[in-house]
């Protein structure tokens, strides 16, 4: 793929993540995501790709949705085909509360490199590139802990492990507490605090867990391009999530199957984008200055190349059609 498309996908999520900004603290996550989808939806449309969306929102945000299936870019002749898995406002809850580590993200492959995963949950062991090869979903979450602390050259009682904060990860916890390690409990946001494993000054060694299926697939996208290892099993919780897979073709052996990154993003043909919508781990939050001017934070990597890109920008929302367009209506 054209490496210039990586600039191109920056100014998707930095269209969703300024229209969505204005929702920070309202407690309207809907409404957020709504902005945040028609932003990027319409941000697609000057893209030199012919995209499919194979990750999209999901049915379980009752929200408008970026649908699977869904054709994005200009779809020209000349146009690559190319899979798309977008997540318009990764954090919903985060931006109606104001809280950090709300992303606007969009990873993209060649046809057939990204999985096409069931809008469910999904467990998963989240590493950086020095732990590579040393995680083990059949093993146990202190097995794990011990593994990893041993790639980086720690004490289990040094590693620092992010859990989402949720009563069924109480086992990883226990587990955790026991080997001395510390915890670092988050709310929403697993792209966000997945990709932080793979950046040493976050100080977080490894995520485990179980959350949701399509946010599994973007993460894998930039874990891949970063050289980073992740593992991850489809894991219904309700025979209403074990229909829904069987629904897309995934089979009762395939739900016990445990995924490599390689299942999940396939090949090094990947891009991933994402800009911060309010202040993180990671990324800066949108921040509205004066003469109606705003900034953005974003990262881009390419799987090809190991490069990572941080990108930073000041946005004149008066010379923006589309800004200009989406932000008056969604102020009124």
């Amino acid at each position: 793929m054209d490496r210039n498309l990586a600039l191109e996908l920056v100014r998707v999520t930095e269209s969703a993540a300024l229209v969505s900004s204005g929702f920070m603290g309202k407690g309207d996550k809907n409404g957020a995501d709504g902005a945040a989808v028609e932003a990027m939806r319409k941000a697609f449309e000057s893209v030199k790709i012919n995209g499919e969306v194979v990750i999209g929102e999901g049915e379980l945000d009752e929200a408008p949705m970026l649908y699977v299936g869904e054709k994005v870019g200009m779809a020209t002749d000349d146009c690559m085909e190319v899979d798309i898995a977008v997540d318009p406002l990764d954090g919903t809850t985060l931006i109606a509360k104001g809280l950090p580590n709300a992303i606007a993200v969009i990873a993209m492959g060649s046809k057939g490199s990204l999985l096409n995963a069931p809008d469910t949950y999904m467990k998963k062991i989240i590493v950086g590139p020095k732990a590579k090869g040393c995680i083990d979903l059949n093993k146990s979450a202190e097995e794990n802990i011990i593994n990893v602390a041993k790639a980086l050259g720690k004490k289990p009682s040094q590693m620092t492990i992010t859990v989402q904060d949720r009563e069924r990860h109480d086992y990883i916890v226990d587990a955790a507490r026991k080997l001395g390690a510390r915890i670092k409990m988050f709310g929403d946001g697993d792209v966000a605090t997945g990709i932080a494993t793979c950046f040493e000054d976050t100080g977080i060694d490894m995520l485990m867990g179980i959350g949701g299926g399509p946010e599994g697939v973007i993460t894998a996208a930039a874990i891949k391009c970063m050289g980073g290892d992740m593992q991850a099993q489809i894991y219904p919780l309700s025979d209403q999530e074990r229909e829904r897979c069987h629904e897309m073709g995934f089979s009762d052996e395939d739900i016990q199957k445990v995924l490599t990154i390689e299942d999940l993003a396939k090949g090094d043909d990947l891009f991933f984008a994402a800009t911060g919508i309010t202040e993180g781990d990671l990324l800066k939050g949108v921040r509205l200055n004066g003469n109606n001017q705003a900034t953005t934070q974003s990262v881009v990597m390419r799987a090809k190349t190991g490069t990572i890109r941080f990108v930073d920008a000041i946005h004149n929302l008066n010379k923006n059609e589309l800004l200009v367009e989406l932000m008056a209506k969604y102020e009124a």
